[in-house]
C-alpha cells in the first residue's frame, strides 16, 4: 500500500509546492527532510510493532506518545496555553488512548508485548510526534516546500526498507485504487497539518491532530459497519469535549 501511496503523495505535494512557489530556505530543506525521516521511521517501526505485538497495547501507547511528544516540546519552548486549554490537552491524551485501542479478535493472538515490541512502539510514537515538531519548525514563508522535502525523505526511506526486505509487490484492482486514494488523502492531510501548525501553538494543535483515530472509528462504524467497544465511544466523547476546551483557551 505505502509503495503506491507515498510516491503518489510525493508527486502531488511536489507539484503543488512548485505551483504555490515561495522561497526554498535551508530551513525548509532541513526541517522538511528531518520530518520525512521521522515519518518514515515511525511508520516502519509502528507496523513492525503491530506485526509482532498485541494491537490493543501497541496502538494506544504509540498514539499517546505521538500526541505527548510535541506537547512537551512546545511547553519546553515556552508555549503557555490557558488553564482550560491545559485541561483540554490532558483530556485529549486520554481520548487518544481510548479511541486508539483496538478491541477485536486480534487482542487474543499469541503475541506478547516483548521488550523489542516495546522499543518499536515507543520509537514509533516518538518519531510520529517529532514529525509534528520538525514541520512546525520549518520557516513559515517557505510555502509547501517543507512537505515536499519531507515526502521525498519518507519515500526514499520506505522504498529502501521495502527493497531490503524484498517486498516489492504492488497492489492491483481495488487495493490499487484505494492506495491511490490514500496517497491523495495523505497529501491533503499534510497540507492541512502544515497550515494548522503555522497558525497556532505546537502544544495545542498537535494534540488535536493526534485525535485523528476518532475519525477512523467513525468511518469504521459508518462505512464498514464495525462494532466498537464502550471505551472507544467514551474516547470519542472525550475528544469532542477536549477540542472545545483547547480551542476555547
Amino acid at each position: 500500500m505505502v509503495l503506491v501511496s507515498y510516491p503518489v503523495a510525493l508527486v502531488v505535494l511536489g507539484t503543488l509546492a512548485v505551483a504555490v512557489g515561495g522561497p526554498i530556505p535551508p530551513g525548509a530543506v532541513g526541517w522538511g527532510t528531518a520530518s520525512g525521516i521521522a515519518l518514515g521511521l515511525g511508520g516502519w517501526w509502528f507496523y513492525a510493532a503491530l506485526g509482532a505485538g498485541p494491537i490493543s497495547v501497541v496502538s494506544p501507547i504509540s498514539a499517546v506518545l505521538t500526541a505527548a511528544v510535541p506537547v512537551v516540546v512546545g511547553l519546553t519552548l515556552g508555549e503557555r496555553p490557558g488553564p482550560v486549554a491545559y485541561g483540554g490537552i490532558a483530556l485529549a491524551l486520554v481520548a487518544v488512548a481510548l479511541v486508539s485501542r483496538q478491541a477485536t479478535d486480534e487482542d487474543v493472538r499469541p503475541h506478547r508485548f516483548t521488550r523489542k515490541v516495546a522499543w518499536l512502539t515507543v520509537g514509533a510514537g516518538v518519531m510520529f510526534g517529532l514529525d509534528f515538531v520538525f514541520i512546525h519548525q520549518a520557516p513559515a514563508d517557505s510555502g509547501l516546500w517543507p512537505l515536499a522535502f519531507a515526502r521525498v525523505a519518507a519515500a526514499v526511506l520506505v522504498l529502501t526498507a521495502a527493497g531490503g526486505a524484498g517486498e516489492w509487490g504492488l497492489p492491483t484492482g481495488r487495493p490499487l485504487r484505494l492506495a491511490l486514494l490514500a496517497g491523495l488523502s495523505d497529501a491533503a492531510a499534510n497540507i492541512a497539518m502544515l497550515l494548522a501548525l503555522r497558525g497556532s501553538e505546537l502544544s495545542s494543535v498537535s494534540v488535536l491532530i493526534a485525535l485523528f483515530p476518532a475519525v477512523t472509528v467513525v468511518l469504521a462504524i459508518v462505512v464498514l459497519r464495525e462494532r466498537v467497544h464502550y471505551g472507544q465511544l467514551l474516547g470519542m466523547a472525550a475528544a469532542v469535549v477536549s477540542i472545545a476546551m483547547i480551542t476555547a483557551r
